[in-house]
């Protein structure tokens, strides 16, 4: 089988690739070259769909049986990568988001209304984000019908994530200590370990399916004091949790989701995705502590080469995490 990875370099792309090489697939990648020869052995074809259809002319007459679209954020450039497709790949892939989703207060399923865009010209990706990705799956799905596959993951996570959202939690557990936790020990939290996810991706368009999917996990539900639970074992480290009250993070300026990654204190439906249908059609997952061990073991050897910022953005910077453990204790005294 020959797939065409639009991207391929960042976290998804990369176990995209590996998975597909792993399988005998051959691979193709077409992106603008900004980080060539990462992979030994791949095909690299430069492209940049942002010129119009000049921009992938590399392309030219040739065929593959799938195309996966690991960067598509507006639907503008989306329609320009699959109407040049359109007669050169059986499949589309494309990588979507549970943010496409147009609320949150219950758990979501592949029927939930999406976000819809309030100005239809937006291109603001930061705060229309999920509208924009539903904006992109209308074009694939109006462009290949039966034959587009848009997968809509939860938080991607593993060795290689640039963004910290997860890695924060290994890294913060292993400095051991009083750790603080967010609100409620027993929140869902949801995510999915990028190697399972490119797997499952590359089975799906072996086996033809097309369609729209969910993908997160585990496969049964997590609360957040057992994740934190597993991770300290895991990671074979001592800490004790102190779990501070969501009005009270609020009250003191912690911000959900980036700064205490996998918190969401007023759209729990966003950690209860349903996901059904993945689990119909075979999606697997890690061991939640080899996800965890993989993970720390890449960040710590990662950020040792390269500096702590390196990891991303998201995490609760040591000073403010002591500030606002010391003012909880002062008000439980």
């Amino acid at each position: 089988m020959k797939l065409l990875i639009l991207g391929g370099t960042k976290f998804l792309g990369r176990h995209l690739v590996e998975s597909a090489r792993a399988a005998g697939h051959a691979v193709t990648l077409l992106n603008r070259g900004s980080r060539p020869g990462l992979f030994a052995g791949v095909e690299e074809l430069r492209g940049d769909r942002s010129l119009a259809a000049q921009g992938l002319e590399a392309l030219g007459n040739r065929r593959w049986d799938a195309v996966i679209d690991t960067s598509g954020y507006l639907p503008r450039l989306v329609s320009v990568s699959a109407e040049r497709l359109r007669d050169l790949v059986g499949r589309y892939v494309f990588i979507s988001s549970i943010s496409v989703y147009s609320e949150f207060v219950e758990a979501p399923d592949e029927s939930s209304p999406v976000a819809n865009l309030s100005d239809a010209n937006s291109e603001d990706i930061s705060r229309d984000y999920g509208a924009l990705k539903a904006a992109c799956e209308r074009v694939v799905t109006a462009t290949f019908g039966a034959r587009a596959l848009n997968i809509r993951p939860g938080l991607i996570v593993g060795p290689f994530d640039p963004t910290g959202r997860f890695t924060y939690w290994p890294m913060r557990l292993a400095r051991g200590g009083e750790v603080l936790a967010p609100a409620d020990p027993t929140a869902d939290v949801q995510f999915i370990d990028a190697r399972d996810l490119a797997r499952w991706t590359i089975e799906l368009i072996e086996r033809g399916i097309g369609g729209v999917f969910n993908a997160t996990g585990p496969a049964q539900r997590l609360n957040f004091g057992t994740f934190l639970e597993a991770a300290q074992r895991a990671l074979a480290t001592r800490c004790r949790f102190t779990w501070v009250d969501a009005d009270f993070l609020v009250e003191h300026a912690v911000e959900p989701w980036m700064e205490l990654p996998l918190w969401v204190n007023d759209a729990p439906g966003l950690q209860r995705v349903n996901i059904a249908r993945a689990l119909a059609q075979g999606l697997e997952f890690t061991p939640l502590d080899k996800t965890i061990v993989d993970t720390f073991n890449w960040a710590r050897t990662h950020s040792a080469a390269l500096g702590r910022e390196s990891l991303g953005s998201a995490g609760l910077q040591a000073e403010k995490e002591a500030r606002v453990l010391a003012a909880w204790s002062e008000r439980a005294a």
